[in-house]
């Protein structure tokens, strides 16, 4: 993560929940560490996986204390394995104490998130099909979250409701059809913006394609169902497959020839990866 994107995006979160663990002090720092020490600790992991978030990690302890030296033995993106150190802090004990949790969530999250990112690309072996997040992540979270989906080898969906339009069954539903819905968001939106319409069924599919839609997001579809409309659709329009995806059902769908398919579990599911900081003693 670039230091410019740090500054105008992640800087402010971070900060939220520096201040959210850490509302008017940290009491059992303060009370045993009465003034400034140096110390040092190594962030060890004690899982393989995907490491992601360590410049997230890092950013941590600037934001506390400027002068604390994280020196980082890998970047994001990498494969880790149990035992690895992948850097270590100096500075002010104090310092190291009190980011030690925030800094933490942060890797874990993140790391966990890349690695079953990870597992899931490598089930869609050479297929032509390219996986895809959700906006299915923690709130004010997004953003890490986002990031650490491309870190495992996925590819981001639009970031947020600005970002691009997507015609889903309650839109279709106020809207009174997916062809007036379409015809809404083309009359509205920029004609670089590209029109996606969640359907549910052949006919809808029909009508989407008719409508003119961009891409055509298959929604809790049969393999057989979906099969069918990717001969409708012809391509047409782009497809998307969506709907209860894991790395446990994501097999069953690399032959059908959907272009995407895009899973929320990746960021709503994934366990954390395991990651420590150990080992501090004063220098």
């Amino acid at each position: 993560m670039d230091q410019i994107t740090a500054k105008l995006n992640v800087d402010n979160l971070i900060m939220m929940a520096l201040r959210e663990d850490i509302s008017s002090e940290d009491v059992t720092t303060n009370a045993i560490m009465r003034e400034a020490r140096m110390g040092n600790a190594k962030l060890i992991c004690k899982e393989d996986g995907i490491v992601a978030g360590l410049d997230v990690f890092k950013r941590v302890f600037e934001l506390l204390d400027n002068t604390v030296e994280v020196k980082l033995y890998y970047k994001d993106g990498d494969e880790v394995k149990n035992k690895d150190i992948l850097g270590e802090v100096t500075g002010d004990i104090r310092v190291i104490l009190s980011g030690e949790r925030t800094a933490l969530n942060y890797l874990q999250r993140m790391s966990g998130i890349a690695t079953y990112t990870s597992k899931v690309v490598k089930l869609l072996g050479n297929s032509k099909t390219k996986l895809l997040d959700t906006r299915k992540t923690t709130p004010n979270m997004r953003i890490f979250e986002k990031y650490a989906v491309k870190c495992g080898g996925g590819l981001n969906h639009r970031y947020n409701l600005s970002d691009g339009i997507l015609i889903k069954d309650n839109h279709i539903g106020a809207a009174g059809s997916i062809t007036k819905a379409v015809a809404m968001a083309k009359e509205y939106a920029p004609f670089v913006r590209k029109i996606e319409v969640e359907v549910e069924n052949l006919e809808m599919v029909k009508e989407a394609v008719e409508a003119g839609a961009d891409i055509i997001m298959l929604d809790n579809m049969s393999a057989e169902e979906m099969k069918k409309a990717i001969d409708i659709i012809a391509g047409r329009a782009k497809t998307e497959c969506s709907g209860n995806v894991t790395k446990e059902n994501i097999n069953a769908l690399t032959d059908i020839g959907v272009d995407y398919i895009s899973s929320g579990a990746l960021t709503h599911s994934a366990p954390i990866l395991d990651v420590s900081l150990k080992n501090l003693h004063e220098i």
